[in-house]
């Protein structure tokens, strides 16, 4: 999914939904109260079977947690919504966790085609470090994703990993 067409669904998404931040809100990265439509599923239509977890804009300095991932810990929510926006404030541009069709989870990251701004290198290793450093984290979303919207059976999991 590109960066364009995140934001598009995005926008979307919530614009239909009702949401609008409060005053105070606007110009800050926040988890806050996301409200669902009755299209829960757009984002992974959108990514072409890739279900978006969160991602965070520099552009506009957004943040965006998955309201189908609610049931997620808040601290982990927290955690995410850190990684998100730290991410952006050092490299710029757009950063999405998005869980891949087999439960895997990806890290991207990209800019606007005019953003002089947006280091790629920087974004590389900044993505390594984040899996490195993060790694637990996010073996354990993936393990998540797989039991409760893959609907896995936890033993069969449990049975690779041997």
């Amino acid at each position: 999914m590109s960066a364009k067409d995140f934001e598009e669904e995005f926008k979307k998404e919530f614009k239909e939904g009702g949401y609008e931040p409060s005053e105070d809100k606007k110009d800050e990265y926040t988890i806050g109260e996301m409200h669902k439509t009755n299209k829960g599923r757009v984002f992974e239509a959108a990514a072409g079977g890739r279900v978006v977890l969160c991602g965070a804009n520099a552009y506009e300095q957004k943040y965006y947690f998955n309201p189908l991932f609610r049931q997620v810990p808040e601290s982990i929510k927290k955690e995410l919504n850190i990684i998100s926006v730290l991410f952006t404030q050092e490299a710029g541009g757009i950063f999405t966790i998005v869980f891949e069709e087999d439960g895997t989870i990806s890290i991207e990251t990209n800019a606007d085609e005019e953003d002089i701004t947006y280091d790629e290198i920087t974004a590389g290793l900044l993505v390594g470090e984040v899996r490195r450093k993060r790694q637990d984290l996010f073996e354990a979303l993936g393990l998540y994703y797989r039991i409760y919207v893959l609907h896995e059976n936890p033993a069969d999991i449990l049975g690779e990993e041997e």
